[in-house]
């Protein structure tokens, strides 16, 4: 997080508080960061609200500039902006859908999550994350290459956001039920699969010193596993990491991020593997 130098904050200007807002300041605050806040719309001129906005954020020594703009959807409003500003992260305020509206139609925020090509931060609230807990997701069963890389991506943003709250950091990982049918007679047995995860688990453990108390291994689907462990401990924020779904298979496969993101009562931050990311910025350019 701390090699990010401009973010992206989607403001509201119909909101009387913009919880985008309140995070944004406290990261750039934190990781001196340049704030570029975009107004999706062309009804009507909100330079005024965006100028204001951007002297009070000058006030408090944080440099910022304003962009106005449509570009067919909001999705993709967003993502151009982000690439023409040169943002390495996205902040907007995330409001729960209608269950009948997202059973229709893929919710907005979905769609950002899978095709914006960096960091999305969805802030639910305005609820200070001043020594809260900060829980980072990872699927510790998952041996390529590039979930590793993203599994140490997720570990270190959470890292470094509990660096900037004085919080506390939780490590969570769900892994499946023992089969006795299963190839491997390690997977057969609860035991060896739990002991399997623990040790995966280690090396974060010790390179960010978490408790053993702050280490949640346990069995059943991450979807559900993640909302529960987030309510009992009170998340501030939630890291978690997303991969690219498209066609068919895209729309019956569930992706963890989207799913549990309106269980969440904390905030989410969503990060993508590297050569997801890679993907999106081909298309951009395209």
């Amino acid at each position: 997080m701390q090699a990010i130098k401009r973010i992206l904050v989607v403001i509201d200007p119909t909101s009387e508080e913009s919880v985008a807002l309140v995070r944004s300041r406290l990261i750039a605050a934190f990781i001196g960061a340049e704030l570029h806040l975009l107004v999706c719309e062309n009804r009507q001129d909100y330079k005024p609200v965006l100028e204001e906005l951007c002297a009070g954020l000058e006030a408090a020594g944080i440099k910022a500039s304003y962009t106005q703009a449509w570009h067919s959807n909001l999705t993709d409003t967003i993502v151009r902006t982000l690439t023409a500003e040169g943002c390495g992260l996205v902040i907007k305020q995330h409001l729960p859908d209608n269950p009948l509206k997202r059973a229709l139609l893929t919710p907005d925020d979905w769609k950002l999550l899978r095709y914006c090509p960096a960091p999305v931060l969805l802030a639910k609230n305005s609820a200070s994350w001043m020594h809260g807990a900060v829980l980072a997701a990872v699927d510790l069963g998952n041996h390529d290459d590039q979930h590793h890389v993203l599994h140490d991506t997720i570990v270190s943003h959470a890292a470094d956001i509990v660096d900037m709250i004085n919080g506390q950091m939780h490590l969570i990982s769900a892994h499946p039920a023992p089969m006795l049918s299963a190839a491997n007679p390690v997977y057969q047995l609860r035991e060896n699969i739990v002991r399997i995860y623990v040790d995966k688990a280690a090396r974060y453990r010790d390179q960010y010193n978490i408790s053993e108390a702050n280490l949640h291994i346990d069995e059943g689907p991450a979807d559900t596993l993640i909302p529960k462990v987030a309510q009992e401990i009170g998340a501030s924020v939630t890291v978690i990491g997303t991969v690219a779904r498209t066609g068919i298979s895209g729309a019956l496969i569930g992706n963890t991020a989207e799913v549990v993101l309106d269980q969440l009562s904390g905030d989410v931050l969503v990060l993508k593997p590297d050569d997801m990311i890679a993907h999106l910025e081909d298309l951009l350019e395209k």
